[in-house]
């Protein structure tokens, strides 16, 4: 028994089979991630080391060639760019397609720690990242407060982010700008001298005072505790009265005596202004695998609890920039043709099938095939962006092909006498292989993009799936439930033409026989002109047949 006989004498498989893949396809569909486009990492890899106090000629020669010469022999490396400026050394390596870009980070990474020993101590550790355009900001916010200098800083690093933080998909928020405490000790270079002692004297005398670090244990008969020395600065006067060195006459030489010592912020760096006004800057960015418009939604609610927790303070968060917005915009709007799509072609089935019964079975290979791919979506990690939605929208067109021959088919047994159940069985196996051929002519062509390696395929990867998985699940709708439908609810309909809707088909089908009149009649003209002109060329030596590029191309052929 095949597919068709099993689907029309005992359903309850297919119908179970496709209850199931629905409800799994609407679970999916609420679970899957909205993005603007699919993810594809270009093949770069970053390498950022940073060399305090050094020239750039330093950095390149003890930094940036020490690193490309590492690096150069790993396998499929095609660029190398290298940017040394002034306490930095940025190194951009371009990688193949073909490599795995996890595997070469780690690579890198090896043969990087391999030459750490030989940097000067001076030199930080290398960061090495691959360049994704997922790590880039969703959200760009100005905060402000009636609270100023470091203690709004402080108030924002230490109690907003970390609540910000707990929002589900967010991954890191970064803060630019601001006024960060900072204690700056001004040393007096002519106290210095006075004195003899030297900057660096006074820098690691300070950095060896603020120390903590553990001691030792004390053991008792039930207990055992340890003991941490306590060495950090508490205030500023533990700053200005530590001693740094003795004078020539044996006295000690504090702090205080050689510098003064202030509490008060970092030099700026990266100045925020928003409205005209220096505002505070946090980018927001998201997990790798989280919901942007989701994540997005969530945060700007939390961000009116914390306006209304945090109003004594006057704080007020103000979206500079949300690129959520514009990819919840763009996806709404494919959905929606996607929507409009079904409609027309819902309107364009009942013109041409002449049944509302018919029309009907056929979309049904509509909605259970585009809810049928969002599982295939879920499984290999895709989400919901433009390429994978303008898919489904394309195929919208193809999903009803199949159920379209099928159901034509199976009419035409019904018009021969058959019976409901044995004309969907007749006509399916009829028609079966056409039906085969309609879908493969569609799978060859996308097909080979999924296996091509490259930017412009990985882009296109999620549409080229959308499409084939769909129209898969076309065919096999048309080979089970279209048979089944039509065995149940099918039957012969022909308009009276009493009703509105009647006579709209009815005037339609008129016109069709109308144009196809006209074909006929043309295509007889032509032919009597050609034979009362024999001076006219003929192609093929065929009579009565013009030459295309002949009558602007009336050559027609009506089999009406």
């Amino acid at each position: 028994m095949n597919l068709t006989a099993l689907s029309i004498r005992r359903p309850s498989l297919i119908i179970v089979v496709f209850a199931v893949l629905t409800f799994m396809g609407v679970a999916s569909y609420f679970s899957l991630p909205i993005e603007l486009v699919p993810k594809f990492d270009p093949p770069v890899i970053t390498i950022m080391t940073l060399y305090p106090g050094a020239s750039p000629a330093e950095v390149e020669n003890a930094v940036a060639k020490p690193i490309e010469d590492a690096i150069s022999s790993l396998e499929g490396i095609q660029l190398i760019q290298i940017g040394a400026n002034e306490n930095v050394c940025f190194v951009a390596v371009e990688i193949s397609q073909e490599l795995d870009l996890d595997k070469a980070v780690q690579e890198m990474q090896r043969k990087v720690n391999q030459i750490l020993p030989t940097f000067p101590k001076e030199v930080r550790t290398p960061v090495i990242n691959k360049f994704a355009l997922s790590e880039l900001p969703i959200l760009r916010l100005a905060v402000r407060a009636n609270v100023a200098g470091p203690e709004f800083f402080d108030l924002v690093k230490n109690r907003l982010v970390p609540e910000m933080g707990q929002v589900k998909g967010v991954a890191q928020v970064g803060i630019l700008g601001g006024e960060e405490r900072e204690i700056k000790i001004n040393i007096s270079s002519a106290k210095l001298e006075q004195f003899g002692l030297s900057l660096l004297q006074v820098t690691q005398a300070v950095q060896a005072a603020n120390l903590d670090f553990p001691t030792g244990k004390v053991t008792g008969k039930d207990t055992q505790m340890r003991i941490r020395l306590a060495g950090k600065f508490l205030t500023l006067d533990d700053i200005r009265n530590l001693v740094v060195g003795k004078s020539r006459f044996g006295s000690s030489i504090l702090i205080k005596d050689i510098a003064e010592v202030q509490d008060g912020a970092k030099d700026l760096e990266v100045l925020c202004i928003a409205n005209g006004q220096p505002v505070l800057g946090l980018e927001i960015r998201k997990q790798s695998d989280a919901n942007a418009v989701e994540m997005a939604e969530m945060l700007l609610l939390k961000l009116k609890t914390l306006e209304t927790s945090y109003a004594a303070s006057g704080l007020k968060f103000d979206v500079i920039a949300n690129s959520s917005t514009f990819t919840k915009q763009a996806t709404d709007a494919v959905v929606h043709d996607l929507l409009i799509a079904v409609l027309l072609v819902a309107l364009v089935m009942l013109l041409f099938l002449h049944s509302l019964r018919n029309a009907a079975i056929v979309l049904v290979s509509i909605p259970t095939s585009i809810v049928s791919t969002f599982v295939m979506m879920k499984v290999m990690g895709y989400s919901l962006n433009l390429m994978s939605l303008m898919g489904l929208s394309l195929a919208i067109g193809i999903l009803v092909d199949d159920a379209i021959v099928v159901i034509e088919n199976i009419y035409r047994h019904l018009e021969m006498g058959k019976n409901r159940v044995q004309a969907s069985y007749d006509g399916r196996q009829e028609i079966g292989f056409t039906a085969i051929s309609i879908t493969l002519v569609d799978v060859v062509v996308f097909l080979p993009i999924i296996f091509t390696v490259g930017l412009v395929p990985n882009l296109l990867r999620q549409f080229c799936m959308t499409v084939l998985v769909s129209t898969l699940m076309s065919l096999l709708v048309s080979f089970t439930l279209v048979p089944w439908l039509t065995s149940r609810v099918g039957k012969l309909h022909r308009f009276s033409g009493k009703k509105l809707g009647g006579r709209i088909v009815l005037r339609l089908k008129l016109s069709g026989l109308a144009v196809r009149r006209f074909c006929h009649r043309a295509a007889l003209g032509t032919a009597e002109l050609a034979n009362q002109n024999p001076h006219l060329s003929h192609s093929g030596g065929a009579p009565g047949r013009l030459r295309p590029a002949r009558y602007g191309g009336i050559h027609r052929q009506c089999l009406y």
